[in-house]
Protein backbone atom coordinates (compact mmCIF):
# COMPACT_ATOMS: atom_id res chain seq x y z
CA UNK A 1 0.00 0.00 0.00
CA UNK A 2 1.14 3.38 -0.81
CA UNK A 3 1.79 5.72 2.24
CA UNK A 4 -0.35 8.75 1.42
CA UNK A 5 1.50 10.78 4.35
CA UNK A 6 2.94 13.75 3.44
CA UNK A 7 4.37 16.91 4.57
CA UNK A 8 1.80 18.97 2.91
CA UNK A 9 3.20 22.84 1.05
CA UNK A 10 2.17 25.71 3.14
CA UNK A 11 -0.55 26.73 0.87
CA UNK A 12 -2.09 23.34 0.95
CA UNK A 13 -2.30 22.86 4.93
CA UNK A 14 -4.66 26.01 5.00
CA UNK A 15 -7.84 24.99 5.38
CA UNK A 16 -10.80 26.75 3.75
CA UNK A 17 -12.66 30.18 4.90
CA UNK A 18 -15.62 27.47 6.04
CA UNK A 19 -16.61 25.61 8.85
CA UNK A 20 -16.18 22.53 7.21
CA UNK A 21 -12.82 20.85 7.29
CA UNK A 22 -10.74 20.34 3.68
CA UNK A 23 -10.93 16.69 2.39
CA UNK A 24 -8.55 14.56 3.85
CA UNK A 25 -8.37 10.97 2.82
CA UNK A 26 -7.46 8.36 6.08
CA UNK A 27 -5.65 5.59 4.70
CA UNK A 28 -6.82 2.55 5.88
CA UNK A 29 -3.92 0.39 8.32
CA UNK A 30 -2.42 -2.08 6.19
CA UNK A 31 -3.56 -5.75 8.49
CA UNK A 32 -1.66 -9.13 8.20
CA UNK A 33 -3.34 -12.14 6.24
CA UNK A 34 -5.92 -13.10 8.76
CA UNK A 35 -8.57 -15.89 8.95
CA UNK A 36 -11.09 -13.60 10.87
CA UNK A 37 -13.64 -11.76 9.20
CA UNK A 38 -12.04 -8.07 7.86
CA UNK A 39 -13.40 -4.96 9.65
CA UNK A 40 -15.79 -2.95 7.40
CA UNK A 41 -14.57 0.01 6.02
CA UNK A 42 -13.50 3.38 8.64
CA UNK A 43 -15.58 6.21 7.54
CA UNK A 44 -13.11 9.22 6.20
CA UNK A 45 -13.56 12.83 7.56
CA UNK A 46 -13.83 14.37 4.15
CA UNK A 47 -17.54 13.26 4.34
CA UNK A 48 -17.74 15.31 7.45
CA UNK A 49 -21.35 17.03 6.87
CA UNK A 50 -21.36 20.60 6.98
CA UNK A 51 -24.46 21.36 8.87
CA UNK A 52 -26.78 19.35 10.91
CA UNK A 53 -29.65 20.88 13.07
CA UNK A 54 -31.84 18.72 15.73
CA UNK A 55 -34.71 20.53 16.58
CA UNK A 56 -37.53 19.51 18.57
CA UNK A 57 -40.99 21.31 17.17
CA UNK A 58 -42.10 22.00 12.82
CA UNK A 59 -41.99 25.56 13.95
CA UNK A 60 -37.81 25.49 14.23
CA UNK A 61 -37.45 23.26 11.60
CA UNK A 62 -39.22 25.56 9.59
CA UNK A 63 -37.29 29.06 10.47
CA UNK A 64 -33.85 26.83 9.75
CA UNK A 65 -35.10 26.05 6.51
CA UNK A 66 -35.96 29.27 5.59
CA UNK A 67 -33.35 31.41 7.67
CA UNK A 68 -30.55 29.37 6.18
CA UNK A 69 -31.59 29.04 2.47
CA UNK A 70 -29.18 31.62 1.45
CA UNK A 71 -26.05 30.22 2.85
CA UNK A 72 -26.77 26.68 1.87
CA UNK A 73 -28.43 26.70 -1.12
CA UNK A 74 -28.67 22.95 -1.25
CA UNK A 75 -30.81 22.93 1.57
CA UNK A 76 -30.10 22.29 5.56
CA UNK A 77 -29.90 18.63 7.38
CA UNK A 78 -32.68 19.43 9.89
CA UNK A 79 -33.67 16.49 12.02
CA UNK A 80 -36.19 16.13 15.03
CA UNK A 81 -35.58 15.30 18.43
CA UNK A 82 -33.29 17.51 20.35
CA UNK A 83 -29.76 17.65 21.89
CA UNK A 84 -30.96 13.67 23.25
CA UNK A 85 -31.23 12.66 19.76
CA UNK A 86 -27.91 14.81 18.55
CA UNK A 87 -26.26 12.87 21.69
CA UNK A 88 -27.04 9.55 20.51
CA UNK A 89 -26.38 10.33 16.64
CA UNK A 90 -22.90 11.74 17.20
CA UNK A 91 -22.32 8.85 19.12
CA UNK A 92 -21.79 6.62 15.69
CA UNK A 93 -21.54 9.71 12.91
CA UNK A 94 -18.76 11.89 11.84
CA UNK A 95 -19.07 15.22 13.50
CA UNK A 96 -20.17 18.33 11.01
CA UNK A 97 -18.81 21.48 11.04
CA UNK A 98 -21.71 22.79 12.91
CA UNK A 99 -23.82 21.31 14.97
CA UNK A 100 -27.07 23.18 16.26
CA UNK A 101 -28.79 21.41 19.08
CA UNK A 102 -32.06 22.43 20.67
CA UNK A 103 -32.59 21.79 24.36
CA UNK A 104 -36.08 22.71 24.79
CA UNK A 105 -37.82 20.83 27.40
CA UNK A 106 -34.38 19.20 28.71
CA UNK A 107 -34.33 18.97 32.40
CA UNK A 108 -30.63 19.17 32.35
CA UNK A 109 -29.92 21.37 29.71
CA UNK A 110 -25.85 22.14 30.85
CA UNK A 111 -25.55 17.95 31.66
CA UNK A 112 -26.43 17.61 28.52
CA UNK A 113 -24.61 19.54 26.63
CA UNK A 114 -21.55 18.42 28.56
CA UNK A 115 -22.63 14.90 27.31
CA UNK A 116 -22.29 15.99 23.52
CA UNK A 117 -18.88 17.19 24.28
CA UNK A 118 -17.94 13.32 24.93
CA UNK A 119 -19.40 12.67 21.83
CA UNK A 120 -18.25 15.19 18.89
CA UNK A 121 -14.97 16.74 17.78
CA UNK A 122 -13.21 19.28 19.43
CA UNK A 123 -13.42 21.44 16.13
CA UNK A 124 -16.74 21.16 15.96
CA UNK A 125 -18.80 24.95 15.87
CA UNK A 126 -21.87 24.24 18.00
CA UNK A 127 -25.10 26.34 17.80
CA UNK A 128 -27.54 25.91 20.77
CA UNK A 129 -31.45 26.72 20.50
CA UNK A 130 -33.97 26.54 23.82
CA UNK A 131 -36.69 27.72 25.48
CA UNK A 132 -34.48 29.59 28.43
CA UNK A 133 -34.47 33.14 27.91
CA UNK A 134 -31.87 34.93 30.78
CA UNK A 135 -28.37 36.20 30.49
CA UNK A 136 -27.06 34.21 33.24
CA UNK A 137 -28.03 31.01 30.77
CA UNK A 138 -26.84 32.39 28.00
CA UNK A 139 -23.69 33.32 29.54
CA UNK A 140 -23.24 29.69 30.82
CA UNK A 141 -23.81 28.23 27.56
CA UNK A 142 -21.71 30.70 25.50
CA UNK A 143 -19.38 31.60 28.05
CA UNK A 144 -18.29 28.39 30.43
CA UNK A 145 -19.50 25.99 27.90
CA UNK A 146 -18.00 27.70 24.88
CA UNK A 147 -21.00 27.46 22.55
CA UNK A 148 -20.38 29.92 19.62
CA UNK A 149 -24.17 31.53 19.96
CA UNK A 150 -26.82 30.87 21.75
CA UNK A 151 -30.77 31.45 20.70
CA UNK A 152 -34.06 31.67 22.96
CA UNK A 153 -37.53 30.75 21.47
CA UNK A 154 -39.31 31.57 19.64
CA UNK A 155 -37.57 31.75 16.44
CA UNK A 156 -38.03 33.75 12.94
CA UNK A 157 -36.15 33.10 9.73
CA UNK A 158 -35.00 36.29 10.15
CA UNK A 159 -33.49 35.92 13.23
CA UNK A 160 -31.78 32.72 12.69
CA UNK A 161 -30.24 34.61 9.54
CA UNK A 162 -28.85 37.25 11.11
CA UNK A 163 -27.67 35.45 13.91
CA UNK A 164 -26.40 32.35 12.56
CA UNK A 165 -26.05 32.62 8.90
CA UNK A 166 -23.03 34.14 9.17
CA UNK A 167 -21.32 31.20 11.49
CA UNK A 168 -22.53 28.77 9.33
CA UNK A 169 -21.37 30.57 6.11
CA UNK A 170 -17.70 30.13 7.78
CA UNK A 171 -17.92 33.96 9.08
CA UNK A 172 -17.10 32.63 12.75
CA UNK A 173 -14.49 32.91 14.92
CA UNK A 174 -11.05 31.47 13.70
CA UNK A 175 -10.90 27.58 14.12
CA UNK A 176 -7.32 29.09 16.69
CA UNK A 177 -9.89 29.92 19.61
CA UNK A 178 -10.98 25.89 19.93
CA UNK A 179 -9.84 25.36 23.58
CA UNK A 180 -8.96 21.70 22.33
CA UNK A 181 -8.86 17.98 24.14
CA UNK A 182 -6.86 16.95 27.19
CA UNK A 183 -3.92 14.94 27.47
CA UNK A 184 -2.94 12.45 29.77
CA UNK A 185 0.44 10.77 29.84
CA UNK A 186 1.30 7.22 31.03
CA UNK A 187 4.97 6.48 31.68
CA UNK A 188 6.35 3.91 33.70
CA UNK A 189 8.75 3.78 36.38
CA UNK A 190 11.06 1.67 34.58
CA UNK A 191 11.03 -0.98 31.56
CA UNK A 192 8.75 -3.40 31.05
CA UNK A 193 6.09 -2.55 34.10
CA UNK A 194 2.85 -2.77 31.44
CA UNK A 195 2.50 1.02 30.79
CA UNK A 196 1.81 0.39 27.26
CA UNK A 197 -0.36 -2.61 27.67
CA UNK A 198 -2.35 0.08 30.29
CA UNK A 199 -2.17 3.15 27.98
CA UNK A 200 -3.27 1.29 25.08
CA UNK A 201 -6.15 -0.51 26.73
CA UNK A 202 -7.35 2.65 28.59
CA UNK A 203 -7.44 4.56 25.15
CA UNK A 204 -9.40 1.51 23.74
CA UNK A 205 -11.89 1.95 26.31
CA UNK A 206 -12.15 5.63 25.76
CA UNK A 207 -12.25 5.94 22.29
CA UNK A 208 -14.24 1.92 21.60
CA UNK A 209 -16.33 1.91 24.56
CA UNK A 210 -16.92 6.08 25.36
CA UNK A 211 -17.16 6.89 22.20
CA UNK A 212 -14.78 9.61 22.28
CA UNK A 213 -12.42 10.89 19.36
CA UNK A 214 -8.98 9.71 20.88
CA UNK A 215 -5.72 9.10 19.86
CA UNK A 216 -2.79 7.44 21.30
CA UNK A 217 0.71 9.02 20.72
CA UNK A 218 3.69 6.58 20.81
CA UNK A 219 6.68 9.14 20.64
CA UNK A 220 9.23 5.94 20.96
CA UNK A 221 9.86 6.13 17.39
CA UNK A 222 12.29 3.22 17.56
CA UNK A 223 10.63 0.43 19.84
CA UNK A 224 7.30 1.64 20.68
CA UNK A 225 4.60 -1.20 20.90
CA UNK A 226 1.13 0.47 20.86
CA UNK A 227 0.73 0.42 16.86
CA UNK A 228 1.49 -3.40 17.68
CA UNK A 229 -1.04 -3.98 20.20
CA UNK A 230 -3.92 -2.58 18.18
CA UNK A 231 -2.45 -4.46 15.09
CA UNK A 232 -1.97 -1.17 13.68
CA UNK A 233 0.61 -0.26 10.79
CA UNK A 234 2.71 2.99 11.44
CA UNK A 235 4.13 5.53 8.98
CA UNK A 236 6.65 7.49 8.77
CA UNK A 237 4.44 10.68 9.18
CA UNK A 238 5.37 11.05 13.11
CA UNK A 239 9.11 11.50 12.75
CA UNK A 240 8.34 13.82 9.56
CA UNK A 241 6.24 16.07 11.58
CA UNK A 242 8.74 15.83 14.80
CA UNK A 243 11.47 17.16 12.66
CA UNK A 244 9.15 20.10 10.95
CA UNK A 245 7.32 21.43 13.66
CA UNK A 246 6.52 24.48 11.87
CA UNK A 247 4.34 22.61 9.04
CA UNK A 248 2.80 20.96 11.63
CA UNK A 249 -1.49 21.13 11.45
CA UNK A 250 -4.29 19.71 12.47
CA UNK A 251 -4.39 17.89 9.06
CA UNK A 252 -1.18 16.84 9.17
CA UNK A 253 -1.54 15.19 12.33
CA UNK A 254 -4.54 13.49 11.08
CA UNK A 255 -3.40 11.95 7.90
CA UNK A 256 -0.64 11.15 10.11
CA UNK A 257 -2.57 8.56 12.54
CA UNK A 258 -4.19 5.55 11.51
CA UNK A 259 -7.42 4.19 12.38
CA UNK A 260 -8.08 1.33 14.78
CA UNK A 261 -11.70 2.15 15.19
CA UNK A 262 -14.14 4.59 14.14
CA UNK A 263 -12.59 6.96 16.83
CA UNK A 264 -9.69 5.40 18.12
CA UNK A 265 -6.33 6.29 15.94
CA UNK A 266 -2.51 5.59 16.49
CA UNK A 267 -0.15 8.12 15.69
CA UNK A 268 2.85 5.90 16.27
CA UNK A 269 6.34 5.14 14.13
CA UNK A 270 8.31 2.11 12.81
CA UNK A 271 11.94 3.42 12.53
CA UNK A 272 15.03 1.44 12.14
CA UNK A 273 17.77 1.66 14.72
CA UNK A 274 19.87 2.85 12.79
CA UNK A 275 18.07 6.01 12.14
CA UNK A 276 19.11 9.31 13.44
CA UNK A 277 15.90 11.38 14.79
CA UNK A 278 16.32 14.89 14.34
CA UNK A 279 13.23 16.31 16.57
CA UNK A 280 13.11 20.12 16.41
CA UNK A 281 12.79 22.64 19.57
CA UNK A 282 8.83 22.64 20.37
CA UNK A 283 8.11 19.51 18.12
CA UNK A 284 5.99 18.29 21.04
CA UNK A 285 4.04 21.42 21.88
CA UNK A 286 3.16 21.92 17.97
CA UNK A 287 2.04 18.56 17.57
CA UNK A 288 -0.42 18.18 20.93
CA UNK A 289 -1.19 21.68 20.04
CA UNK A 290 -2.53 20.09 16.65
CA UNK A 291 -3.82 16.95 18.05
CA UNK A 292 -5.64 18.75 20.66
CA UNK A 293 -7.57 20.50 17.43
CA UNK A 294 -8.92 17.16 16.15
CA UNK A 295 -9.54 14.96 19.56
CA UNK A 296 -11.38 14.95 22.89
CA UNK A 297 -8.63 13.02 24.07
CA UNK A 298 -4.79 12.08 23.75
CA UNK A 299 -3.26 9.47 25.73
CA UNK A 300 0.74 9.93 25.34
CA UNK A 301 2.88 6.53 26.29
CA UNK A 302 5.80 8.18 27.08
CA UNK A 303 8.86 5.55 28.21
CA UNK A 304 11.19 7.32 30.74
CA UNK A 305 13.99 9.62 29.15
CA UNK A 306 13.14 9.15 25.33
CA UNK A 307 13.62 12.04 22.71
CA UNK A 308 10.82 14.79 23.92
CA UNK A 309 10.59 13.22 27.18
CA UNK A 310 11.08 16.41 28.91
CA UNK A 311 9.00 18.38 26.53
CA UNK A 312 5.67 16.27 26.88
CA UNK A 313 6.14 16.11 30.79
CA UNK A 314 5.51 20.03 30.61
CA UNK A 315 2.30 19.56 28.46
CA UNK A 316 0.20 17.03 30.21
CA UNK A 317 -3.23 17.89 32.08
CA UNK A 318 -2.57 14.55 33.95
CA UNK A 319 0.39 11.73 34.68
CA UNK A 320 -0.31 8.20 35.16
CA UNK A 321 2.77 6.33 36.78
CA UNK A 322 2.72 2.28 36.48
CA UNK A 323 4.50 0.45 38.62
CA UNK A 324 5.21 -3.48 39.89
CA UNK A 325 4.53 -4.80 43.33
CA UNK A 326 8.89 -5.23 43.39
CA UNK A 327 11.17 -3.24 45.72
CA UNK A 328 13.51 -1.67 42.57
CA UNK A 329 9.98 -0.36 41.28
CA UNK A 330 9.42 0.99 44.64
CA UNK A 331 12.76 2.76 44.49
CA UNK A 332 11.78 4.18 41.00
CA UNK A 333 7.97 5.71 41.78
CA UNK A 334 9.56 7.56 44.53
CA UNK A 335 12.14 8.89 42.64
CA UNK A 336 9.42 9.99 40.00
CA UNK A 337 7.54 11.74 42.57
CA UNK A 338 10.43 13.53 44.02
CA UNK A 339 10.12 16.10 40.62
CA UNK A 340 7.86 18.48 41.21
CA UNK A 341 4.43 18.96 39.33
CA UNK A 342 3.86 21.85 36.80
CA UNK A 343 1.69 24.29 37.89
CA UNK A 344 -1.10 23.49 35.46
CA UNK A 345 -1.11 19.83 36.39
CA UNK A 346 -2.77 17.74 39.51
CA UNK A 347 -0.58 17.47 42.71
CA UNK A 348 0.81 14.36 41.98
CA UNK A 349 0.29 11.65 39.36
CA UNK A 350 -1.81 8.67 39.30
CA UNK A 351 -0.21 5.67 40.88
CA UNK A 352 -1.17 2.39 38.63
CA UNK A 353 -0.05 -0.87 40.74
CA UNK A 354 0.31 -3.54 38.48
CA UNK A 355 0.50 -7.07 37.84
CA UNK A 356 -0.31 -7.03 41.80
CA UNK A 357 -0.39 -11.09 43.09
CA UNK A 358 3.22 -12.13 40.91
CA UNK A 359 4.76 -14.79 42.69
CA UNK A 360 7.21 -13.88 45.02
CA UNK A 361 5.89 -9.81 45.19
CA UNK A 362 4.97 -7.00 47.43
CA UNK A 363 1.39 -6.99 48.72
CA UNK A 364 -0.58 -4.09 47.89
CA UNK A 365 -0.18 -2.81 51.65
CA UNK A 366 3.76 -3.28 51.32
CA UNK A 367 4.07 -1.19 48.51
CA UNK A 368 1.78 1.18 50.03
CA UNK A 369 3.52 1.20 53.29
CA UNK A 370 7.02 2.07 51.77
CA UNK A 371 5.59 4.92 49.59
CA UNK A 372 3.98 6.37 52.51
CA UNK A 373 0.82 6.79 50.34
CA UNK A 374 -2.18 5.29 48.83
CA UNK A 375 -2.29 3.61 45.41
CA UNK A 376 -5.12 4.60 43.41
CA UNK A 377 -5.36 1.78 40.89
CA UNK A 378 -4.50 -2.01 41.50
CA UNK A 379 -4.44 -3.98 38.92
CA UNK A 380 -4.17 -7.90 39.14
CA UNK A 381 -1.46 -9.96 37.45
CA UNK A 382 -3.37 -12.16 34.56
CA UNK A 383 -0.36 -13.15 32.42
CA UNK A 384 -1.89 -15.41 29.73
CA UNK A 385 -4.75 -13.42 29.15
CA UNK A 386 -2.74 -9.88 28.41
CA UNK A 387 0.05 -12.31 26.36
CA UNK A 388 -3.11 -13.70 24.06
CA UNK A 389 -4.41 -10.48 23.46
CA UNK A 390 -1.28 -8.92 22.46
CA UNK A 391 -0.60 -11.86 20.68
CA UNK A 392 -3.76 -11.20 18.50
CA UNK A 393 -3.76 -7.37 18.26
CA UNK A 394 -6.80 -6.94 20.13
CA UNK A 395 -7.43 -5.16 23.90
CA UNK A 396 -7.19 -7.05 27.25
CA UNK A 397 -9.96 -5.30 28.60
CA UNK A 398 -12.81 -6.18 26.66
CA UNK A 399 -12.70 -9.52 28.52
CA UNK A 400 -14.56 -9.67 32.03
CA UNK A 401 -12.31 -9.49 34.77
CA UNK A 402 -9.37 -8.41 37.18
CA UNK A 403 -7.82 -6.75 34.30
CA UNK A 404 -10.91 -4.85 32.97
CA UNK A 405 -11.88 -3.72 36.40
CA UNK A 406 -8.44 -2.22 36.81
CA UNK A 407 -8.84 -0.70 33.63
CA UNK A 408 -12.62 0.99 34.03
CA UNK A 409 -11.12 1.89 37.43
CA UNK A 410 -8.41 4.05 36.32
CA UNK A 411 -10.54 5.84 33.56
CA UNK A 412 -12.67 6.99 36.18
CA UNK A 413 -9.62 8.72 38.42
CA UNK A 414 -8.36 10.31 35.24
CA UNK A 415 -12.04 11.23 33.17
CA UNK A 416 -11.84 15.16 33.35
CA UNK A 417 -15.28 16.34 35.75
CA UNK A 418 -17.85 17.58 32.81
CA UNK A 419 -20.58 20.17 33.75
CA UNK A 420 -23.59 19.27 36.60
CA UNK A 421 -26.91 21.31 36.59
CA UNK A 422 -27.72 23.16 39.37
CA UNK A 423 -30.84 22.92 41.21
CA UNK A 424 -32.29 26.50 39.44
CA UNK A 425 -30.55 25.35 36.22
CA UNK A 426 -27.27 26.70 36.29
CA UNK A 427 -24.24 24.89 35.68
CA UNK A 428 -21.09 24.65 38.06
CA UNK A 429 -17.87 23.35 37.19
CA UNK A 430 -17.17 20.89 40.26
CA UNK A 431 -13.56 20.26 41.45
CA UNK A 432 -12.01 16.90 40.15
CA UNK A 433 -9.69 14.38 42.49
CA UNK A 434 -7.19 16.65 41.29
CA UNK A 435 -8.85 19.67 42.33
CA UNK A 436 -8.60 21.15 38.48
CA UNK A 437 -11.38 22.03 36.77
CA UNK A 438 -12.57 19.77 33.56
CA UNK A 439 -11.95 20.68 30.36
CA UNK A 440 -14.53 21.03 27.99
CA UNK A 441 -14.28 20.70 23.66
CA UNK A 442 -16.34 23.76 23.65
CA UNK A 443 -14.74 26.34 25.58
CA UNK A 444 -12.70 28.92 23.35
CA UNK A 445 -10.06 30.53 24.65
CA UNK A 446 -10.68 34.17 26.19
Amino acid sequence: MTDTTTLMPDAAAKAPDSPVTANIVLTPASREPTDRPQKRQLSTRHRRPAVIAFVADAASERAFSEGLADVLPAGVDVRRGGIRAAIATMRKSTTPGVLIVDLSGEDQPLTALAELADVVEPDVSVLVIGDVDNVDFYREVTHNLGAQDYLPKPLTSDKVARHFGGIVAGRSPAADGVQGGGLLIVSGVSGGVGATTLAVNLAGHFGMSLNRHTVILDPDLHLGDASLLLNVKAGSGLRMALEAPDRIDALLAERAAQPASERLHVLAGDEALNTKLNHSHGAALSLISALRRRYNLIIADVPFRIPLYDELLELPHQRILVMLPTLGSVRATLRHLAAAPKAEQAKRPVIVLNRLGTPGSLTRAEVEEALAIKVEVVIPDQPRQVAAAATMGELAMLVKGGFRNGILELARHVSFVGLHDTPAGVGVIKPGRSGRRGWNPFRRKS
